[in-house]
């Protein structure tokens, strides 16, 4: 699995602190920035996310910002994405279980260091369950395609 990672200034801490549980488990990933507190625009780096996953290079996308709310909707303006922001353990678990959620966003100003590590692991480790979910996946994807070029 390879993972890619981007945060703005407001999440940089807790992209900080979730690059030592990818390296604990031995997961690769790629870091798209931001690395400072400098203030910087959030959709930026949700972009590079998005499209790194989108394109096949990536399995899935960590965004980190002060709610992880404008980095979902930023995220999911590029077809193939289906971001969630979440802030609970189920919530993470029926993102991947029944959306097939291919990128996580958390908020730093909500989420305490550990819950995110407990957060990310659950959506790492969650499969997509598929069955009936895939019906409707299949319905997001046909969103996508209705998007003009």
């Amino acid at each position: 699995m390879r993972i890619a990672l981007g945060a703005d200034h407001a999440g940089v801490q807790l992209k900080t602190e979730i690059r030592r549980l990818l390296d604990e488990r031995g997961i690769a990933y790629t870091d798209f920035g931001t690395d400072t507190s400098d203030s910087v625009d959030y959709p930026d780096y949700a972009d590079k996310v998005a499209h790194a996953v989108a394109d096949g290079s990536h399995d899935r996308g960590l965004l980190f910002c002060g709610s992880g709310i404008g980095m979902a909707i930023a995220a999911n303006k590029v077809p193939g994405i289906r971001a969630a922001s979440v802030t609970d353990q189920e919530s993470a678990r029926l993102s991947r279980e029944h959306n097939d959620a291919n990128v996580l966003a958390l908020g730093e100003r909500l989420t305490p260091a550990a819950t995110a590590r407990d957060l990310v692991a659950t959506f790492l480790d969650t499969p997509f369950a598929g069955g009936r979910h895939q019906r409707r996946v299949d319905k997001i994807s046909a969103l996508d395609r209705q998007l003009p070029a």
